[in-house]
């Protein structure tokens, strides 16, 4: 497609060419697609035109509601974000890219360490994420900072399941404390898994944001500079701001349902994130529209079961919830989760015992799994319809409704 370079990245070794090509179309070069040098090619919409001139980068949504789209972020959108990010976290510094660079959060990392005029550290992650690995390339990153007098904050970005595992290591917590800053993003942490990380003198920055937002916009419930945050009739979290990107790649009615602009220009993104502003005006995302469970006509939204399982329920270390069918009331509430090492065994019974009176009677989970592994379809994010596969066509309800 003319204008737009695709670019297909290793897990490694074709980091240092997307961090090349970044520069070179943060100077005006050609916008560029990354994506994994293992996977498909990606599907260029067959309607889709010349780029707009000022698009630096095309990113693929994470798909979670349907196909995969497109989203066009400018140059613009790219170093307001990088640059609200420093300034909130404390001023420029150094990375750690820990995750894969095609995905919005790893290419978000490149792109401030640019803007920076910093050298990311960037984890090998040929064989997967290891805390062998992240403490050898802290230890790196701190190596060459002080060999190059390269001083300034030290700043990382992970995923709650990276930082659930470096929390059980006793150096991959030494390791996470040199930062000046971790962010977390890409799902939500267990508020347990949040609170371990601060108990130990590590500084987690909770990140809020998607493809269509140059990544996190807001930290910590807190919008960047220049970012409004609002909630709309029917509980939408609504970004506006100067990371929102133009809208999607060939598909503009796509693009006029979820984009629209004021006469300033200020563009504003309806997420599909359901969500609430708290007293103090922070955001608080309580799970996607998509996930709503309905079960007997009753509206159960996912996130604050999963923090109830989490928070009450002894030995769970992490714990997904999802919609899966039912004959009689249309949809279960069904709960996948891991345990801690050494955990009791857990049922479905125990685990409506622990959250009675927690939870109102309809968000009790009626159906439960116990894996050793949540599965993924992106950095960090369950794969919510895996499991809801996974329950219709092998889980047997563990208990009814008149438990």
């Amino acid at each position: 497609m003319t204008g737009l370079r695709l670019l297909p990245v290793p897990a490694w070794a074709g980091v240092g060419d997307l961090l090349d090509a970044l520069t070179a179309t943060l100077d005006g070069g050609a916008a560029l697609l990354p994506y994994a040098a293992d996977a498909r090619l990606p599907l260029v919409p067959d309607r889709a035109s010349e780029l707009p001139e000022d698009v630096g980068l095309v990113v693929a949504t994470s798909g979670s509601t349907g196909a995969t789209k497109l989203s066009m972020l400018t140059r613009v959108n790219l170093t307001a974000s990088a640059s609200a990010t420093h300034e909130v976290l404390g001023g420029p510094g150094t990375w750690l890219l820990a995750m894969p660079a095609h995905h919005v959060a790893g290419t978000l990392v490149l792109v401030r360490s640019i803007v920076a005029g910093t050298t990311p550290e960037v984890l090998d992650l040929a064989r997967g994420f290891t805390v062998e690995g992240f403490v050898a390339a802290t230890q790196q990153l701190a190596t060459r900072q002080l060999a190059t007098r390269q001083g300034g904050c030290r700043y990382t970005a992970l995923v709650p399941t990276q930082l659930t595992r470096l929390l059980d290591s006793a150096a991959g917590c030494a390791a996470l404390a040199s930062y000046d800053a971790v962010l977390v993003g890409g799902a939500a942490a267990a508020t347990a898994t949040l609170a371990a990380a601060r108990s130990a003198g590590i500084r987690v920055v909770r990140t809020y944001g998607t493809s269509e937002t140059a990544g996190g916009c807001v930290y910590d419930g807190v919008a960047f500079p220049g970012t409004e945050v609002h909630i709309d009739n029917d509980h939408h979290v609504v970004v506006g701001g100067p990371t929102v990107a133009l809208g999607y790649l060939g598909q503009p009615r796509e693009t006029a349902d979820a984009f629209t602009a004021d006469a300033d220009g200020t563009r504003w993104f309806r997420t599909d994130d359901l969500g609430r502003l708290d007293g103090r005006g922070r955001l608080v995302i309580s799970g996607r529209a998509d996930d709503l469970i309905n079960t007997g006509g009753l509206k159960v939204a996912p996130g604050p079961v999963e923090d109830a399982i989490v928070r009450y329920v002894p030995g769970v270390r992490d714990a997904v919830v999802v919609g899966s069918r039912h004959p009689t009331w249309g949809q279960s509430v069904s709960a996948a989760v891991t345990l801690l090492d050494g955990a009791p065994r857990l049922t479905v019974r125990d685990l409506r015992s622990a959250l009675r009176g927690i939870l109102p009677d309809h968000s009790l989970p009626q159906r439960l799994a116990v894996l050793d592994v949540i599965p993924q379809r992106g950095p960090g994010k369950p794969d919510r319809r895996a499991l809801v596969a996974a329950f219709d066509e092998t889980l047997e309800a563990d208990v009814g409704r008149t438990v």
